[in-house]
C-alpha cells in the first residue's frame, strides 16, 4: 500500500515541529539538527519538513512505495507519460537510502516516488549518477536540476 508524501521547507524548524506534533498528536518519528518526519497512519502520511534554506512552503509531494515492485510499477506509469526527470537507484537522502522517480507535473509541481530500504546518518550523500545531481534531482526545462538540494535544498 502506497503513503502519500509532502515535503514543506519551514523558516523555524523548532516552532514548525511543535505546531505539527500539536497536529498530528505525536512527535516526529525522525528528527534531526534540520529535518524532521512524521510516518502517519491516519491519514496514512510521510510527513516531512526541513529548514535548510530553501524556499519556503510546498517543496515536493510524492508518493512512498512498499517495496521496489510497487515502486517500479508506479515508475513505468510516469515513463509511460514521459514526465520521468530523474530516475535515481541507491541514494542517500533525508537521512535514507532510497531509490527513486522524480517526475514533474503540468503545473510545474515536484513529485517524488521513492521506496526507502535503509536508514543513513547524513542528511545526503555524494552520487553517483550520470547526471551528477545529489538528491532531489528533478529538473526539466522549466525547473533546473536541485543539484543545491544537499547544499542547502531539501528532499524526501
Amino acid at each position: 500500500m502506497k503513503r502519500f508524501h509532502v515535503h514543506l521547507s519551514v523558516t523555524n524548524l523548532e516552532d514548525s515541529i511543535g505546531f505539527y506534533s500539536t497536529l498530528f498528536g505525536t512527535a516526529p518519528s525522525v528528527r534531526k539538527p534540520d529535518y524532521a518526519k512524521w510516518m502517519l497512519d491516519d491519514p496514512r502520511v510521510n510527513f516531512a519538513i526541513s529548514q535548510r534554506g530553501g524556499t519556503v512552503g510546498i517543496d515536493h509531494l510524492g508518493l512512498q512505495a512498499d517495496d521496489g515492485a510497487e515502486l517500479e510499477e508506479i515508475g513505468a506509469r510516469l515513463i509511460a507519460a514521459d514526465k520521468v526527470t530523474l530516475a535515481e537507484q541507491g541514494t542517500t537522502c533525508c537521512y535514507a537510502h532510497s531509490d527513486k522517480y522524480w517526475a514533474e507535473d503540468p503545473q510545474g509541481v515536484r513529485w517524488e516516488t521513492f521506496h526507502t530500504h535503509g536508514e543513513a546518518t547524513t542528511y545526503s550523500a555524494p552520487t553517483h549518477e550520470p547526471s551528477g545531481t545529489a538528491c532531489c534531482g528533478a529538473s526539466s526545462a522549466s525547473a533546473p536540476a536541485k543539484s543545491a538540494c544537499c547544499a542547502g535544498g531539501t528532499c524526501g
